[in-house]
């Protein structure tokens, strides 16, 4: 008989350990996938992810196990936050052990460099069935949710049943969410604003200043708008927290790993030697492929993007791509965005 007091969370980055602590001071035994023994034992042994969220106690309500039996079955709920470029896998790891019923909820955000696809296409897709699904994102870093800093985010689902469900599970006193029908506009919200937070931190590290900075971010945004509206999600959508709200955070906090990756490159390091040294995933890495392929095969103008492609994957210099990005010519400052 299933246990609704528990939830299974798969992945025990930050992101992930941050949300089981949130979903443990809410009332629930979260049963937390960890890919590293190290991290399981941390937790276990010290009551503290020493890894990737360190400093955060954590209570004894949360049970690490690097076994998908453990967290996965028999629950009604499961929040998903691994890499995309390991979803599938790790998905299909576990698809066996899933209930039809269960409500997978995606804290993950990126897009499949291979398929192009979201990550509601890869779990419907991996599982072969549609899955009950639901996307969780916004302006949060993992530090602040778990220090209890105020903080807003937007639970996304085609179902408003499913939408109030995930609102009701995470939202606390100091967590406001907010709901959405557009998964797909959430879910692409979440993956590009990683590759303009990149493009962001090329331009604070060559030290361009705070108009440059606030250029980048807007015409990020337009980009951002552009192909999501040619997919079909909603305009209105990127001018909320997945979209705006998530962008200003990831292009301007210190904590963000993607800008980080910016600053980096600017300086002169090698995209070998940044991702060789940092403990977790910067997505926009990966993510930039795709967004690169996407803005490609939709035939949309995005020259951020492209050079920041073109930065990270063909050894073009930041200064160079900053040369080529002020010669675009530029028409109508919102042409090529549906409904506008």
């Amino acid at each position: 008989m299933t246990d609704s007091s528990r939830i299974g969370v798969v992945g025990a980055g930050s992101w992930g350990t941050a949300l089981s602590l949130l979903l443990a001071e809410q009332g629930r035994e979260v049963d937390l996938w960890t890919f590293e023994p190290e991290v399981c034992a941390a937790i276990k042994e010290k009551r503290e992810n020493t890894f990737f969220l360190p400093g955060m106690a954590l209570p004894d309500s949360i049970h690490p196990s690097t076994r998908f039996e453990d967290v996965v079955m028999d629950k009604d709920e499961i929040v998903l936050v691994v890499p995309t470029h390991v979803l599938r896998s790790t998905v299909g790891r576990f698809a066996p052990l899933l209930k039809p019923d269960s409500l997978v909820i995606s804290a993950s955000k990126g897009i499949e460099n291979d398929s192009l696809e979201f990550v509601h296409q890869i779990v419907n897709e991996t599982l072969g069935r549609p899955q009950p699904f639901a996307a969780l994102s916004g302006p949060t870093f993992a530090s602040e949710i778990a220090g209890k800093t105020p903080s807003a985010i937007v639970a996304a689902a085609e179902n408003e049943e499913i939408a109030a469900r995930v609102k009701a599970l995470f939202e606390s006193p100091f967590l406001k969410v907010f709901t959405s029908n557009d998964v797909l506009g959430v879910e692409l919200g979440g993956a590009l604003k990683n590759v303009i937070a990149i493009a962001t931190g090329i331009s604070d590290g060559l030290g361009l200043g705070l108009n440059t900075r606030a250029a980048l971010i807007n015409r990020g945004l337009v980009e951002m708008t552009r192909i999501g509206t040619a997919l079909g999600a909603r305009p209105e959508t990127f001018s909320g927290l997945s979209g705006m709200g998530d962008l200003v955070l990831t292009c301007t906090g210190d904590l963000s790993r993607n800008r980080t990756v910016g600053l980096k490159l600017a300086k002169g390091e090698s995209l070998d030697q940044i991702t060789g040294s940092m403990k977790m995933v910067a997505e926009g890495v990966h993510t930039v492929i795709s967004a690169y392929r996407l803005k490609e095969n939709l035939n949309i103008q995005a020259a951020i993007i492209e050079e920041t492609y073109q930065v990270l994957h063909r050894g073009k210099s930041p200064q160079s791509a900053l040369l080529d990005l002020m010669n675009v010519d530029i028409g109508s400052e919102f042409s090529g965005i549906k409904g506008l």
